[in-house]
Parts: structure tokens; sequence; C-alpha cells
């Protein structure tokens, strides 16, 4: 009956028939050792100890090991996994408030994640040493975000704060807090405050060349990066493409644009066919997924616009090119640029990125240097 659960949730989650099989086989070696009752819950450390006589070598540990983990996420979400940390101590104050964001508060999934990543990161940095939410006090809240502070910049730093803000308040008016907390200053931001950052063009080339094409997920981050530079994609509409989105005979792409709320329909070079068609016929192979771009690693499902971002990083740094604190984001400004520099108008360039106002392009003519040189009164 355990295996039976357990093959069914790996099969809901998208895992694929030989992944099942795997997982299955290794699971049930584990079990058969054990004289724990199959439904019983399972801490972390007595999972460990299950699975450690299997791992005598260094591949056959990463496949128990990997079994490990998707049974615990498994017994997670089946709620069998025994706490034993701060975080797991906390799970049940977690589940409410997942609940209180969704049916009261009518968040979004991912809104919810992003709430809910704050807070268990909060509680687990606070609730040391066997303390409780009943002996929270300012001071806790203070320095914990003074922590983030240094890591992040002051943008994100508003989220978290508002992140920590509904936590409190809801803990207070459920009595898990015995007093008020939740009134934190919020960092001051300016609009326009720094210009976008803009990867120089050749750079831009460069990373596109130094991706080993030959390499795991080689194809895919070539296509995903060339997008983004030479068509100025945002990575949440790289995440939704689809692969009815590409019209091969007009050699169209169409874009959902996520701002606007429009589509928009962009011709393809040559060059962009190719590479999505090599990634198509050598990578992706014949998923029943809609999506575009999927995930490399088990389970299968469609890259999220987190992935994108992770792909830049990661190829970034095996470029070995000076591209520390630039993002995903940086390739699409790099893209605008180009575009301004070819004396496209600022409409036009607006129309392309999606963006609702003027307004929001014209920050671009503050990086256009040789322009605003040539507009400058001579000095007295």
């Amino acid at each position: 009956m355990e295996l039976q659960d357990f093959a069914d949730w790996l099969d809901s989650v998208g895992y694929s028939r030989d992944n099942i099989e795997g997982h299955l086989r290794r699971l049930f070696a584990a079990l058969s050792r054990s004289r724990a009752k199959r439904s019983c819950g399972w801490s972390v450390a007595q999972l460990q100890r299950l699975f450690d006589p299997y791992c005598t070598s260094i591949r056959r540990s990463q496949y128990f090991r990997a079994t490990e983990r998707v049974y615990r996420r498994f017994l997670t979400y089946r709620d069998r996994l025994i706490p034993t940390s701060s975080a797991d101590r906390t799970a049940s104050v977690r589940r409410t408030y997942r609940e209180y964001l969704s049916d009261v508060r009518g968040f979004v999934s991912p809104t919810i994640e992003a709430h809910l990543f704050t807070v268990q990161d909060f509680l687990g940095e606070v609730l040391r040493r066997g303390r409780t939410l009943k002996t929270l006090e300012s001071g806790d809240i203070e320095r914990y975000v003074a922590r983030r502070g240094r890591t992040i910049t002051r943008q994100t730093l508003q989220h978290v704060i508002a992140h920590l803000r509904g936590f409190l308040r809801y803990g207070f008016s459920s009595g898990l807090l015995p007093r008020r907390l939740d009134e934190i200053d919020t960092p001051r931001t300016y609009r326009d405050e720094l210009p976008p950052r803009a990867i120089p063009w050749s750079q831009v080339t460069a990373l596109l060349r130094s991706i080993d094409r030959s390499g795991r997920a080689g194809r895919r981050d070539a296509a995903i990066l060339h997008l983004m530079a030479h068509y100025g994609l945002r990575a949440s509409e790289i995440a939704a493409l689809r692969l009815d989105a590409i019209d091969w005979k007009a050699r169209t792409v169409r874009i959902a644009q996520r701002k606007t709320r429009s589509d928009l329909v962009l011709p393809l070079l040559q060059a962009t066919l190719s590479l999505l068609h090599s990634y198509i016929m050598r990578e992706r192979g014949a998923s029943p997924l809609p999506y575009l771009f999927l995930r490399v690693r088990r389970p299968a499902g469609p890259l999220t616009h987190y992935g994108v971002g992770d792909i830049f990083h990661t190829r970034a740094a095996q470029s070995g090119l000076p591209l520390d604190g630039y993002s995903s984001y940086s390739l699409r400004h790099s893209f605008a640029m180009r575009l301004l520099q070819r004396n496209v108008g600022i409409k036009a360039i607006g129309d392309l990125l999606g963006h609702r106002s003027l307004e929001a392009t014209s920050v671009y003519l503050r990086l256009d240097t040789a322009a605003l040189r040539s507009v400058g009164l001579p000095l007295p």
C-alpha cells in the first residue's frame, strides 16, 4: 500500500515511468530491512539511517540519496514527517498561515510561496535554542531585517518587510503572539534613482558563443539567452512560451506580454529558427507538456522564471566574462540600448518591450551618453 501511494504521488507530480520504477525499487529495498510500520511517521534522522546501508559507493549513494529526498517530500506532503528542528516545529504554523493567505487573502500560489519563504527563513533564524513564538521581541525583528538588508537591495527588502508585516499581524490576531510587532519601517526607494544596467553588446555575443551546446542543456540555455538578448523577452515570457507559439511556416513567434496583457508577434531570424529546431529535436524530445522550455532535472515540468535567472548566472560564471552584478534582465536592457543606438524610435522600443507607457522606456535615454553629449549646452 505504501509503495502504491508513493507511485501515485510520483506520477501526479510529473516523474517519468523510468524514474518511478527506480525510486520504487530503491524504496522497497530500504523498507524491507526496516521493522517499523509502514504507516508510521519518519524523522529526517531515521530516513538517513534507513538508506545508509545502501550508500556503499558514490554511484549507489547518488541514487539512494535521491530516493531518500523524494520520499521525504512525499512524507511531508502526507504530513508524516516527524518534526526535528525549529523549522519543522513551526510546520503547523506555516500550514495554517498558508491556508489563511489562500482562503482569506486570496493570494495566488507564487505569492503565497514568496510569503512562506520569508516566514520560514525568519522563524528558522529567531526560534533557535528552543525559543517559541511567544518569546518574540522587536529586537529579533530588527536584527533579522538588518541582516537581510546587507544581502539584498532596498527594493527587495521592501517585499521582505511586507511579508513580515503580514505574518506578524496574522500572529497577533490569531493569538500566536502576545503583542503587536508589525510596526516595521520600510526603506525608502526613489523612482529611476538608478539607470538600467545594460551589458555591452560585445560581451553579450561573447556570452552566447561561450555556451557549450554539446553539454547538458546547452542548446536549451543557448536558445533562452539568445531570445532574451535578440528579442528583449522577459524571464516570465520565456517561461510561458509554448510549442504552438512558434509558426514555423510564417517564421514568427507569438509572445504573451505580461504587463500589457496583449500578444506580440515577432519575426524570427533564420539563426533563431535553427537554434530552436536544434533544441527541440536533440534535447527537448517528445514530451507531452505544451511548454517550449522544460526543466532538465526530474520531475518533468516547465521552466520557471527563477530557473531562467539561474541559467544566466550559471552560464555567466562559466564564461569567465566580467558579468558580476548583472542579471538575466540585463540582456533585455542590452536589447533596448542596441535598438536605441540604431535610431529606433522610443515608441517602437516600448512596444517591443511591452511597456505600458513611454515613461518606462525613456529611462534608456539616460544611458545613451553620445546622444546626451550632443544636446549639452556650451560653457559660457
